[in-house]
């Protein structure tokens, strides 16, 4: 048995113990040869060399991490060499054969000297045994019990010497190890002893009996040899699937890389293994390293000009590539030289960013063992496993990037944010300074009731990338919720981070293509600061987010202030209290009448929502509808609007009087899936006919992509009632759109109407709309209408009905009363219909 290892001089205790190793066993050996020399001499046989130089050089080896133990068929020869020749020759031939074959595998010449007292030594323990056993004559089985009892024990000492080197050298063996080692001993070495006997019972016969002993003794090298490789390649394969088996334990581990580069440096003893991996998602190119001595880098496996490298990533190449010195070309061995190895395995890896990643192994650790055609053979098996791992670990890496960024923008989430806010924050608890920028897209929820969530978000990519490119570089950019985005500015006092706001507001502000279109792009601001506002992540996130609220009544920008709390409790206060608001009467409405253009005829009234608090006073309906639209609760608010008016209806009705009420819905209504259903069940509870219910719905809400997708128009018109866009000319629709909806009139905005009697632009653009809206069989309501000169021109112009302050400002119910009675006549049923009417008396 056979010791032989790499030596890679890494430390200097590494480089000791195998000389200190070979001393002890060579002074050893040399009292054993001391020993030996004493003893009967018998004359050398040439034969023995030869057989020797066969039996040593067809081996099994064993590679234990840097050592590679060879075990061979020597022990044929040693009994014939010690029967013909003793012990003193046959320990100097033994020694020789097996100091030519460490000179031919350049193994260093410390293992070498090792290897020779190492059989020396073993002859010397078979020497000494067979002197103490009964040993008679060849012929007599008693005697081949003594050379099997001196010969299997004197290899079982070998064994352990060199047991003994490597646990010096490289620490202690596993059991698995020494199982490895010791079963020639148990089944190999005491056939080979019987055979020798067999030998020499021949040779004892005749000197001839070599002749016939030779190719015998060269058939069984062979045969074992092949039995060697047999079981390499089972030991082989078998480690193969435990490389699989230790593979699919990496899924949930964060150091997954380097696990596996260690699982395919220890399936292959390599001496370093590296395996790169292209940037995914936002982690940058690795490059992962298993090596002696924990080496973390080297030269080439990163470097995409590499020669190596590059015929591994060849497409189509399928299998791994083998580059070793003896074939190199020039290029390849400067590949070779610049990782200071003599082979290299390459092979492409296959990863989730689509770009492959490559996977090499450098070396055999061993000096006598190199990569062979079933090395690659077996790195292409591991690769599947690799692959699928690979693919695991970065499946992992886009959980955890989903966790932590915003699936549309890719920008960190708040969630991330708050994370990076409480680590900034951590290190300075008292002098950490940090600003927060929360910034809120002004028209995200208009472009969605107008162009549709598509547009919305095409425009905060547009939003984003602005943010991105304008942030100063040290800054994070993240997305919170909704049209709301956060810049973190490390360092920034509060004063330095208002002016890093306003900047970002201004070069942000600009135009932007959409859906087709040119959007305005503008931020409403507000900033918080650390340590002045807050040391932790929820509370300066949350104090921006009342100087937000603030920005949207100042110039844009604003920031924290203890005052500006009381605001965000008033707003929290009426959400939570807006549903008792509708049960307790707080929450009422007003009436509008709106004529007919020509006749003066009453044809119906707008209904107008109002609160009254009883601490706030008025709240303005802006406020509490846009507060009810964001907690969920409009639904509810429309539903008791709608209540009053149609209980105002049905009162009219029971006086003969036949009066449409008009009602505003919301944009979110449309897409609650129950509206039709609610107000089909209103009416019927008021028994209020369809035809006397209008509902108002904005521009943006009847040309969304949802909305002129769905039925629900068509399903609420078919109730009876009628449906009229409101504030016409203001959003992004056309009339040419409204044809494929079951629209039945428009109303002109007010900011058109108003000036109208002073501005032939705006003149024109009413005349505009009345005109193409009779083209398309829609009448037209003019809101905003304050004095006679633009009543006269909208009656000239074809408008079909008048609403604003020159016929009356809304009323309550009680006051509209009141001004019915004071201002309006009564008409007969016109000619098919059954109730009065009521007209505006001039």
């Amino acid at each position: 048995m056979t010791v032989a290892a790499h030596d890679d001089g890494a430390t200097v205790r590494s480089s000791r113990r195998p000389a200190l190793v070979a001393a002890s066993t060579t002074v050893i050996a040399l009292l054993v040869v001391h020993h030996l020399l004493t003893t009967a001499v018998e004359p050398i046989g040439l034969w023995v060399v030869p057989a020797f130089l066969v039996a040593e050089s067809l081996t099994l080896t064993v590679e234990l991490r840097s050592h590679t133990v060879s075990c061979s068929v020597g022990e044929v020869v040693l009994v014939v060499s010690l029967v013909e020749m003793g012990g003193a020759w046959t320990a100097l031939v033994y020694a020789g054969a097996i100091w030519l074959i460490s000179v031919r595998d350049h193994i260093s010449f410390a293992k070498t000297l090792t290897n020779v007292a190492i059989y020396v030594i073993q002859v010397g323990v078979a020497v000494v045994l067979l002197g103490v056993l009964p040993v008679g004559s060849l012929d007599e089985p008693l005697t081949w019990l003594c050379y099997i009892a001196a010969v299997v024990p004197a290899t079982a000492v070998g064994t352990l010497i060199v047991v003994g080197a490597i646990t010096v050298t490289q620490g202690r063996l596993a059991g698995d190890m020494l199982a490895r080692l010791f079963v020639p001993v148990v089944v190999v070495y005491p056939l080979s002893v019987i055979i020798g006997l067999a030998g020499a019972l021949l040779v004892e016969s005749t000197a001839w009996a070599w002749l016939l002993l030779l190719p015998v003794l060269t058939a069984l090298a062979l045969l074992y040899r092949r039995f060697a490789r047999v079981t390499q390649e089972g030991e082989r394969v078998e480690r193969v699937y435990a490389f699989a088996r230790r593979v699919g334990q990496l899924s949930s581990e964060e150091d997954g890389p380097q696990r596996l580069v260690e699982a395919v440096r220890e399936l292959l003893n390599a001496d370093k293994v590296a395996l790169w991996l292209p940037p995914y998602l936002d982690e940058a190119p690795r490059l992962v390293v298993a090596g002696d001595g924990g080496v973390s880098w080297y030269d080439g496996p990163a470097d995409p000009e590499d020669v190596v490298r590059q015929q591994a990533l060849t497409p189509g190449s399928s299998e791994p590539v083998l580059v070793t010195a003896g074939r190199a070309s020039a290029a390849e061995a400067a590949a070779l030289t610049r990782r200071g190895a003599q082979e290299v395995l390459g092979a492409p890896v296959a990863t989730a960013a689509g770009e492959p990643g490559y996977l090499e192994v450098c070396d055999r650790r061993s000096d006598v063992v190199w990569f062979s055609e079933g090395d690659r053979s077996a790195l292409d098996s591991m690769l599947t496993h690799v692959n699928a791992a690979i693919r695991q670990q970065q499946l992992l890496t886009q959980i955890r990037y989903d966790a932590d960024h915003d699936r549309l923008t890719g920008l960190p989430n708040r969630q991330r944010l708050a994370v990076e806010i409480d680590q900034l924050l951590a290190g300075d608890p008292v002098g950490g300074r940090a600003g927060l920028v929360l910034a809120a897209l002004d028209n995200h929820t208009e472009v969605i009731d107008t162009l549709g969530h598509a547009a919305a978000d095409e425009l905060l990519l547009v939003t984003a990338g602005l943010l991105r490119e304008h942030a100063p570089p040290d800054a994070l950019v993240a997305r919170m919720e909704g049209e709301q985005f956060a810049v973190l500015l490390p360092g920034l006092s509060l004063a330095a981070a208002e002016r890093a706001a306003r900047r970002l507001r201004e070069a942000t502000s600009t135009r932007a293509r959409v859906a087709g279109l040119d959007l305005e792009v503008t931020l409403t601001i507000g900033v918080a600061a650390a340590p002045v506002h807050g040391t932790d992540s929820g509370t300066l996130m949350q104090r921006a987010d009342v100087a937000l609220l603030a920005a949207s009544d100042s110039d844009g920008v604003a920031s924290y202030h203890q005052v500006l709390d009381q605001q965000s409790l008033r707003r929290l206060q009426l959400g939570t209290e807006l549903e008792q608001a509708m049960a307790d009467g707080q929450i009422s409405v007003v009436f509008q009448p709106i004529i007919d253009a020509r006749t003066s005829d009453i044809v119906s009234v707008e209904t107008l929502v109002r609160w009254a608090h009883p601490r706030f006073g008025a709240i303005p309906p802006d406020e509490f509808i846009h507060l009810a639209e964001q907690i969920g609760r409009i639904g509810p608010l429309t539903d008791h609007v709608l209540d009053l008016a149609l209980a105002r209806c049905r009162r009219w009705l029971d006086q003969d009087i036949a009066l449409s009420v008009a009602v505003n819905l919301s944009a979110r209504c449309l897409a609650e899936p129950d509206l039709v259903e609610r107000v089909q069940r209103s009416l019927r509870r008021h028994g209020v006919p369809g035809e006397l219910l209008i509902l108002e719905l904005t521009e943006g809400s009847v040309v969304d992509d949802s909305v002129r997708s769905s039925t629900v128009l068509a399903e609420l018109h078919a109730l009876g009632l009628r449906l009229s866009m409101d504030d016409f000319g203001t959003g992004y629709s056309s009339l040419s759109q409204l044809r494929q909806l079951p629209i039945d009139e428009v109303k002109i905005d007010k900011s058109f109407v108003l000036g109208m009697s002073t501005s032939q632009g705006e003149s024109f653009i009413a005349r505009s709309i009345i005109e193409l809206a009779h083209n398309l069989g829609l009448r037209v309501v003019a809101e905003g209408v304050e004095d006679e000169l633009t009543r006269k021109l909208l009656t000239e112009m074809g408008c079909d009905k008048l609403q604003g302050f020159l016929v009356s400002r809304p009323l309550p119910d009680e006051r509209l009363e009141s001004w019915l009675l004071a201002r309006t006549g009564v008409r007969s049923a016109a000619p098919g219909a059954q109730h009065r009417r009521l007209f505006v008396r001039a």
